[in-house]
């Protein structure tokens, strides 16, 4: 027996096709809360007592459901029973068995008598036998659906009267990612774009110097990081994304203790998160949507990114391995520096973040382009 896991990603995607997915999902997510001892494991699959029901004449019979496990859920199972994750995953590839005992070992062991788990959940899609579980999390979690989070979110940028273009949207397991930009908010960054040429259409920035202003909107449902907003510069000639991580503003989704069952949230307190969020992204957009803001980062940037790469195999080897990026990655690193001409620390960096664009994993290619200012920096300091 072999245990495969649940996965789904959408790359590049328009909003209307995110907006598509979200909504084919929204009706079939279910959260619940159930103490440790109406879960265990079987199969490889995690099954909830309570978690379905059947309507009968004689009313609702609640009964059993049975989940496949995406790799964040069994990223979750390990941490919250003290399971080392590697192992975990070694015993689903290697000895099924063993992930079953293990996991119902651990749920059953004494120090867990009095635990609750949440699981967030998708109930079977058309065509599938079994439900999926998204995430195994604290009862304190406060969930914030994604849905709820890119409606709030437009709702801020219309309310700040900025016209805007959503450039790409990106949903996986872990996260969804929303680009945005503003092409009327620019700002000329002559000097930081006068060698560089774009590896994808050979473009000089040289004849064409424009940065436009934007930033970035991402959320997690299943507890791999908090509702963020953060700055991001475009190059026109490339596409290639400065992230500004310093000025991140976030919201983290922790709150009271929920109760075991099925959790339904009220209307208010899912109005009054919304409201935060339409709040923060009109915040956000009055603050990174603004020129004299563009120019400032570009200027703080180009003062950095003039230093002069001497020798550039050592330098990107060096600043690979500090950033901890694969071998594979350092040699796209240094491929597209190469391609782009610029032979700077501002040159690094847009290595980093054209690589970025080519990465097929839209975690790997987002959390890939959050390095690259500072890959700049290393290599200015090397």
């Amino acid at each position: 027996m072999t245990i495969t896991l649940a996965r789904t990603s959408t790359r590049n995607a328009s909003l209307s096709e995110i907006v598509g997915i979200l909504r084919e999902q929204h009706p079939r997510k279910t959260d619940v809360v159930a103490p440790v001892q109406n879960i265990h494991a079987a199969g490889g699959r995690l099954i909830i007592e309570g978690a379905d029901y059947d309507l009968t004449p004689d009313g609702v019979t609640r009964k059993q459901a049975e989940y496949r496990l995406t790799d964040v859920c069994e990223s979750g199972v390990a941490e919250k029973l003290g399971i080392p994750v590697g192992y975990l995953r070694k015993t689903r590839t290697e000895a099924p068995h063993l992930w079953d005992a293990n996991v119902n070992g651990w749920l059953s062991h004494h120090s867990r008598a009095d635990k609750s788990f949440m699981v967030r959940t998708l109930t079977p899609a058309q065509g599938e036998d079994t439900g999926t579980a998204r995430a195994f999390l604290s009862p304190s979690y406060r969930i914030i659906d994604n849905l709820d989070i890119l409606t709030a979110a437009l709702q801020g940028v219309r309310d700040a009267g900025v016209e805007v273009r959503l450039d790409k949207c990106d949903l996986t397991d872990r996260k969804m990612y929303v680009k945005i930009t503003a092409p009327q908010v620019s700002a000329y960054a002559p000097e930081l774009l006068k060698d560089y040429r774009s590896p994808f259409s050979g473009a000089r920035g040289a004849d064409n110097p424009t940065v436009f202003a934007g930033f970035e909107i991402s959320n997690s449902e299943t507890g791999c990081g908090a509702f963020t907003i953060v700055p991001r510069l475009v190059v026109q000639v490339c596409d290639n994304g400065m992230v500004i991580t310093k000025d991140v503003m976030r919201s983290v989704h922790i709150g009271g203790k929920q109760q075991d069952g099925v959790i339904r949230w009220s209307d208010t307190t899912q109005a009054r998160t919304l409201e935060l969020v339409a709040s923060q992204t009109t915040d956000a957009v009055t603050t990174f949507l603004d020129r004299d803001y563009v120019v400032r980062q570009l200027r703080s940037i180009q003062e950095t990114a003039a230093t002069r790469v001497k020798n550039p195999e050592a330098t990107i080897t060096t600043v690979a391995q500090r950033l901890k990026f694969t071998e594979e990655r350092r040699a796209d690193i240094f491929a597209h520096f190469i391609q782009g001409g610029d032979l700077s620390a501002g040159g690094v960096m847009h290595a980093v973040t054209s690589v970025a664009q080519t990465l097929p994993d839209a975690d790997d290619a987002h959390e890939f382009e959050a390095h690259g200012i500072r890959a700049m920096e290393l290599a200015a300091s090397l």
